[in-house]
């Protein structure tokens, strides 16, 4: 006999959240580790070998938060653009930290043959708070559009926008969590006051692919130089992973733009997001960083071949 789903602690069932539920919400939300620590200090390290810039700042009550781009030193407007962004959900760790230890290990690799810029950290007060929303419960990544009300999104669409239509690839590192189903998507549902209804966490790294221009060759590359790293997320009883349609091995598909994520945000040819599983028994935290590297490394050895 299956129970029903306990209720949000926060708000009434079936009625989306106002001020009071949303700033409930964020009275819950505690700092839990260092951004300054943890981030800036190994964007620092990095500062003699690349060029580092503040794109922004974000001010959230008493906390301040400087947004951080690494670029190629030897940027030559002739040379295509590579973006690389993560951290655009705060809690997905191996996104920011596999951005990092790219730029570290391999981006002296690409130098003369592309234009590098990293975003290793959009989200940089949901990285402490080990959270995927904002302080104002908005998803950054349901959030990259004209008049965005995340300022997360907003400042990023505004580092990119003078090479968006130069971009050969934007590649958006994420991960799923066990904590996706336990906190966030209960969260989402209580907040615009739907009923929330159980989902299953796939079990490896997957991609997401533009539906809106599927470039399968590209992903399968990137899924081939991952699977040397972890394990991919195989399709469900359904064929699906998270409720999505398996287009290929390893590989969904979404409206991009439509939904106003990340991976959008530029005109690159090759896009991709993707999606590591770092509670799997199966993976480290240093393996998932490694996905999060094979993933970079692959795709732009794949779009460099095939511009």
């Amino acid at each position: 006999m299956s129970t029903a789903p306990t209720p949000y602690p926060i708000g009434t069932p079936g009625a989306p959240w106002g001020e009071k539920e949303r700033a409930e919400w964020l009275s819950r939300q505690s700092r839990q580790r260092s951004y300054e620590t943890e981030v800036l200090s190994l964007i620092e390290r990095l500062r003699p070998r690349f060029d580092v810039e503040q794109y922004g700042c974000l001010d959230y009550g008493p906390n301040s938060y400087p947004l951080m781009a690494i670029r190629s030193r030897d940027w030559r407007d002739d040379l295509p653009v590579v973006l690389i962004t993560g951290g655009v959900h705060g809690y997905e760790t191996s996104g920011v930290h596999g951005a990092l230890q790219f730029v570290d290990q391999h981006a002296a690799d690409y130098a003369g043959r592309v234009n590098l810029l990293v975003a290793p950290c959009v989200s940089p007060w949901a990285y402490e708070r080990i959270h995927r929303w904002n302080p104002s419960a908005l998803d950054p990544n349901r959030s990259f559009h004209h008049g965005s009300p995340a300022e997360e999104s907003a400042a990023l669409m505004r580092l990119v926008a003078p090479i968006r239509d130069r971009a050969l690839l934007h590649i958006d590192l994420h991960e799923t969590t066990d904590t996706d189903e336990t906190e966030y998507r209960p969260a989402l549902a209580a907040r615009d006051g739907k009923p929330f209804e159980p989902g299953g966490i796939p079990d490896g790294f997957y991609l997401v692919d533009d539906s809106e221009n599927p470039q399968p060759e590209f992903q399968q590359a990137v899924i081939e130089a991952v699977e040397q790293v972890t394990h991919i997320a195989p399709a469900d009883d359904n064929g699906e992973i998270i409720g999505s349609s398996v287009v290929a091995r390893g590989v969904i598909q979404y409206p991009l733009k439509q939904l106003g994520l990340c991976a959008s945000i530029t005109s690159a040819p090759y896009k991709t997001t993707t999606e590591v599983y770092p509670d799997s028994p199966r993976a480290t935290a240093e393996q998932c960083n490694a996905a999060q590297v094979a993933a970079v490394c692959a795709a732009i050895d794949y779009a460099l071949a095939h511009q």
